[in-house]
C-alpha cells in the first residue's frame, strides 16, 4: 500500500486507549495525526487548521458523532470523514452515511480496513463535466474541486471522448442536449472506452429530452439532474456513488 506522508488524520474519541494507541500506529505508518477526545475539540481543531480524514467515533458524551461531522462539513467541505463505532446504532450510521460520511468501521478497528479507507478517501473520484454551456461546465468544476473531487470539463461531445481515452474518469456529467455529437451519443461512445464510468445525464429540456433521458437509463446512466441544478444535490449524487461503489450496490438509480 502507497504512503502519504501528507495526509493529515484527525482522531476523534473519548476512548483513551484509541487516542493513545491508533496515532502511534498512523503516525509509524507516515501520517501526520492529531487528536481530539470530543465533538467540540474536533471542531475547533477543524477551524484552525486543515485535515485531509477524520476518524470520528460516533457515540460520545455532549455532541455525538455524526452532529461533530455535520459541523466539521461546514467548516471544511473537503475533510473526509470516516465513522467508527462499537454499537449498533443504525439510525446514526444511516444518518451519518447521508451525509455524505466517506466509510463506517467497526470496533474493534482492523488497522488495514483503517489504512485502506484513508488511502481511498484521499484519492477521490476523477469527474468529467461535459457541456456545451461553458457557465456550467466551470461552476461544476469549481464546486466539485472545493469538495475535494479531481474536475475535468469538456464543451463537446469529441472533446469528452478524446478526454475519455486519455484519462480514466470514474463520473460523467453530460448535457443531453449538444450539436453535433449529442449526450447519448457522446456517452454510447465513451462506454465503449470505459465502461465502469458512471453516468449522470443533465438536461434543461425535460420534455423534448424524455425519450434520450429513458434510452440513457437504458443503457445504465445512474441518474438524470434537471437545470438548473441542484448543487447540494449534485455532491449528494457523486457522494453516493462513492459510497456504492465501495459497498459494491452500484446499480442506476
Amino acid at each position: 500500500m502507497k504512503k502519504n506522508e501528507k495526509t493529515r488524520v484527525l482522531i476523534v474519541d473519548d476512548d483513551v486507549g484509541m487516542t493513545e494507541t491508533m496515532p502511534d500506529i498512523l503516525s509509524d505508518i507516515g501520517y501526520d495525526v492529531s487528536v481530539a477526545r470530543n465533538g467540540y475539540e474536533a471542531i475547533e481543531m477543524v477551524r484552525k487548521g486543515a485535515y485531509d480524514v477524520t476518524l470520528m467515533d460516533i457515540k460520545m458524551p455532549g455532541i455525538n458523532g455524526v452532529e461533530a461531522f455535520k459541523e466539521i462539513k461546514q467548516i471544511s467541505p473537503t475533510t473526509k470523514v470516516i465513522m467508527m463505532t462499537a454499537y449498533s446504532v443504525d439510525t446514526l450510521i444511516k444518518e451519518a452515511l447521508d451525509e455524505g460520511a466517506y466509510d463506517v468501521i467497526h470496533k474493534p478497528l482492523d488497522i488495514d480496513k483503517v489504512m485502506d479507507s484513508i488511502e481511498k478517501s484521499t484519492e477521490g473520484s476523477l469527474i468529467l463535466v461535459v457541456d456545451d454551456d461553458q457557465d456550467i461546465c466551470f461552476t461544476l468544476k469549481d464546486v466539485l474541486e472545493e469538495n475535494g473531487y479531481s474536475t475535468g470539463v469538456a464543451h463537446s461531445g469529441k472533446e469528452a471522448i478524446d478526454q475519455a481515452k486519455n484519462k480514466e474518469y470514474d463520473i460523467i456529467f453530460i448535457d443531453l442536449k449538444m450539436p453535433v455529437l449529442n449526450g447519448l451519443e457522446t456517452y454510447q461512445k465513451i462506454r465503449e472506452i470505459n465502461a465502469n464510468i458512471v453516468a449522470v445525464m443533465m438536461t434543461g429540456y425535460r420534455g423534448e429530452m424524455a425519450e434520450q433521458v429513458e434510452e440513457a437509463m437504458k443503457n445504465n446512466a445512474y441518474t438524470c439532474v434537471y437545470k438548473p441544478l441542484d448543487i447540494k444535490g449534485i455532491l449528494d449524487i457523486v457522494a453516493e456513488i462513492d459510497r456504492k461503489k465501495r459497498e459494491g450496490t452500484l446499480e442506476k438509480q
